[in-house]
């Protein structure tokens, strides 16, 4: 199917749209697997670490436990779940943006999240922006996030939880490559499976470190 126009508006005003009824949808899904890597996170860190939480949705609960440890900065493109993240999780500093156009110092976190986001960013910008985040890692920094694990040009739906989304991603093996690309060791990268409303739905989940030297420049 034809990519979208305008893949960022029509994710934000998805997420605008559909904040409560996906709140309710997700509630009861892939548990076992958000908690596994979630733990991940919280094992990693020192009271107080900073880290940036990509996507984070309404704060729900990835953000507001991850905020129990880490010193928080969490983005999310959807004005309506940034302000639901702002009020349940006091203790985050909630920005709204498109995570692709957000600028930090480099070495500025000692771990990233990112959790069911970066399927919404245009594939053809994947390598740019992992690279870009990578030098926002501090040396040993910890990535914990997940990505497609099939080909994916661009999906559109008009109806998803009852509104318009797009999705995007590269198979498994590409984004293998383009993580080590970007320069970050991997520890494990393994295809998760759940049943999603009778659909087997796979997400590569990765668990990584910055450890090795910036490249000059990501893969095309």
């Amino acid at each position: 199917m034809t990519t979208p126009i305008n893949p960022r508006r029509i994710v934000a005003n998805g997420y605008d749209k559909i904040a409560l009824r996906f709140q309710e949808w997700g509630a009861n899904l892939r548990i076992e697997e958000r908690d596994r890597y979630i733990q991940v996170l919280l094992d990693h860190a020192t009271r107080g670490m900073p880290l940036l939480d990509l996507g984070c949705g309404n704060g729900l609960p990835f953000t507001k436990q991850l905020a129990e440890r880490y010193r928080v900065t969490a983005v999310d493109i959807s004005p309506v779940q940034a302000k639901l993240a702002a009020r349940n999780v006091p203790r985050a500093q909630v920005i709204c943006a498109d995570m692709s156009n957000m600028h930090f110092p480099p070495e500025s976190f000692d771990a990233i999240s990112a959790f069911y986001s970066l399927i919404h960013l245009p594939r053809e910008e994947l390598g740019e922006f992992l690279l870009r985040m990578t030098r926002w890692l501090r040396p040993n920094g910890l990535f914990v996030g997940c990505f497609t694990a099939h080909d994916m040009p661009g999906e559109y739906s008009d109806d998803w939880l009852g509104a318009p989304m797009f999705w995007s991603g590269y198979d498994s093996q590409r984004n293998r490559e383009l993580l080590r690309a970007a320069g970050l060791t991997i520890h494990s990268a393994v295809e998760e499976h759940a049943d999603e409303d009778g659909q087997d739905v796979v997400f590569l989940w990765v668990i990584a470190e910055r450890t090795a030297p910036q490249p000059v420049r990501a893969i095309q």
